[in-house]
């Protein structure tokens, strides 16, 4: 097993949050996992991963909501690190610094951003050669979400999400995002989702047409009128108080509201940039959640920074 590194190196790779703009799930497999056809836009909210020679495995935090991140082997960030030095026989010795932007336990992809962002480090700190199809592949196997984090822009996912086919965007579309109180266990939300289609004909989960065409033409009215999340009954079962900031943003102007994955943070689709400011003060007056951020789409992938 060779040496993780050289001394006094670092890396850094900031990676974005995203947002599903279009979520169909089917039915769940045996395997426990449904079947998604899932339409992924990345956010310019960011975290940023640095990663130094260590002599263990360690992990820190800092930035919003930090105090909220597992610093042990349950974070993701430390799972990347050591499938990749397994697969290249390196001894797993790295600092793993997470600078906190994209909210945790939001919907939002923020942990496995950050795995994406610990993988493409890790492997620019130690060398691999590792090629993109490999990087890809450890990131299925880290989560369903992490192999969009690593691509970034705009992406359809199949299987249950990690089998990627990018996405062509023909603008900016703009985006408030409401952080509420508390966070949402993605399992919870689909264990949710299971039981209330109990006994239904769930359909297979397809791309929308229409909402396709929308992101490759850059209309964000034509967007807001086909933005559709199946897990959102889900997210509002486990958390009606969403109801209330769902309507808040739309009563402000916005074209078009949908929890972000599995929740809680809710997604305002808006025009520009003045009807962002005007839908977050909204927000931001009625009390019904926690914070609001603004950021636009789409966005890049994991990029060394």
């Amino acid at each position: 097993m060779r040496a993780s590194g050289t001394s006094g190196a670092a890396v850094t790779v900031r990676v974005p949050a995203k947002v599903n703009v279009q979520l169909a799930v089917g039915a769940a497999r045996p395997d426990g996992f449904h079947d998604l056809a899932n339409v992924f836009l990345a956010v310019g909210l960011y975290d940023e991963i640095t990663v130094t020679p260590s002599d263990a495995l360690r992990i820190t935090a800092e930035g919003h909501d930090a105090d909220q991140i597992p610093l042990d082997a349950a974070n993701l960030a430390a799972r990347a690190a050591e499938l990749l030095a397994a697969r290249h026989d390196i001894a797993p010795h790295v600092h793993v610094h997470i600078n906190k932007d994209i909210p945790v336990a939001g919907g939002m992809a923020g942990g496995s951003a950050d795995a994406a962002g610990a993988l493409l480090a890790c492997d620019t700190l130690w060398s691999t050669g590792a090629t993109r199809e490999e990087l890809l592949e450890i990131c299925a196997e880290l989560g369903s979400d992490v192999p969009f984090s690593l691509v970034g822009g705009a992406a359809l996912g199949r299987g249950r999400g990690e089998q990627l086919t990018p996405l062509p965007v023909g603008g900016a579309f703009h985006w408030v995002f409401a952080i509420a109180e508390g966070g949402l266990s993605t399992p919870s939300v689909y264990h949710e989702f299971d039981r209330l289609t109990e006994g239904t004909a769930v359909p297979e989960p397809e791309a929308d047409p229409a909402l396709l065409a929308a992101l490759e033409a850059g209309d964000a009215t034509a967007l807001a009128g086909t933005l559709a999340n199946d897990l959102q009954p889900a997210a509002l079962s486990l958390r009606p108080d969403l109801r209330a900031t769902l309507a808040a943003g739309t009563d402000a102007g916005a074209l078009a509201a949908l929890v972000s994955g599995s929740g809680p943070t809710t997604a305002f689709l808006v025009k520009d940039h003045q009807a962002a400011q005007e839908v977050a003060a909204a927000l931001t007056a009625s009390g019904t959640c926690r914070s609001v951020r603004l950021a636009d789409s789409p966005a890049p992938g994991a990029t060394l920074a």
